[in-house]
């Protein structure tokens, strides 16, 4: 099949944008010297060697865990409630819901995360009212629970959104099926509902997953020091060290995790667009 003509831009775009940067990427992953001197690169896997430090496959692991663990909550607090706004009859009551899901994506990410201290600080407005209970304040910040609370706050939509998408399409006569062959609530729920809905859920995983591995702002806004993900390992080594080449390293790692991760959730969800069911 022939290119058009209209689809130039786009492959320009993806060339330029997308290509390129994961060459360059690549290049320095799989080389090493001075990353402001060409002329020292040298072909070399020492990069995938260093990584294999346990401090550094220790921080792999607390990224992988908590990342995981928040991917869950996620799926436990967003199923119900794509659950409940796709079950709404009335659509402007549904929309409206959905609507209020979208409204605090408007907002900046860094402000989104920023809010969270001034609600778990020390000085914060969940210590003050505490303090009002005679109570003691609480260490709720620079933690990995705060760092799950913010992963959490700031991805659970991602969750929400493409179950909410397949169940509202769901052929309802599936349903009226089971309903005359005498299955109860649960029954459906389970052996119908439950098993369509995978392809959304799957997907949801995914969209939630993949930004919590690899994210840094929250880490270091709420996790602080004692809570260093992947994503503020190759951060440092960008900005700080200056060591681009082992921040590459670790940046094709995580990239073929979160690949592995994909290949996996798709193969299990399916094809979510043939399940009657459209991501946005």
């Amino acid at each position: 099949m022939k290119m058009r003509k209209t689809s130039y831009p786009y492959m320009l775009w993806m060339i330029i944008f997308i290509l390129v940067p994961l060459f360059l990427v690549l290049y320095f992953a799989f080389t090493t010297g001075n990353s402001m001197d060409v002329e020292t690169f040298r072909p070399s896997l020492a990069n995938f060697k260093r990584f294999l430090d346990p401090i550094y496959l220790g921080v792999l692991w607390r990224s992988l865990s908590l990342s995981l663990i928040s991917t869950v909550i996620c799926f436990f607090l967003g199923y119900p409630m794509a659950y409940i706004i796709a079950r709404t009859r009335k659509v402007k009551t549904r929309n409206n819901l959905i609507f209020l899901f979208v409204i605090p994506m408007w907002m900046n990410f860094l402000l989104r995360t920023y809010a969270w201290l001034t609600i778990l600080g020390k000085n914060g407005i969940i210590n003050s009212l505490l303090n009002l209970l005679g109570l003691p304040s609480q260490e709720l910040l620079y933690n990995s629970g705060a760092v799950v609370l913010g992963m959490v706050y700031n991805f659970l939509p991602f969750m929400v959104l493409p179950i909410y998408s397949v169940l509202v399409k769901m052929d309802k006569s599936l349903i009226e099926a089971a309903e005359d062959l005498g299955a109860d609530k649960k029954t459906i729920f389970s052996k119908v509902i439950f098993p369509l809905s995978m392809p959304g859920v799957m997907t949801g995983f995914t969209m939630v997953f993949t930004p919590a591995v690899s994210t840094f702002i929250i880490s270091n806004l709420l996790g602080g020091k004692k809570t260093t993900l992947i994503g503020n390992v190759i951060e440092n080594q960008f900005i700080y060290a200056g060591d681009w080449h082992f921040g590459s390293s670790m940046s094709i790692i995580l990239m073929a995790i979160i690949l592995v991760v994909m290949a996996l959730t798709n193969r299990g969800g399916g094809d979510l667009e043939g399940r009657g069911g459209t991501l946005w």
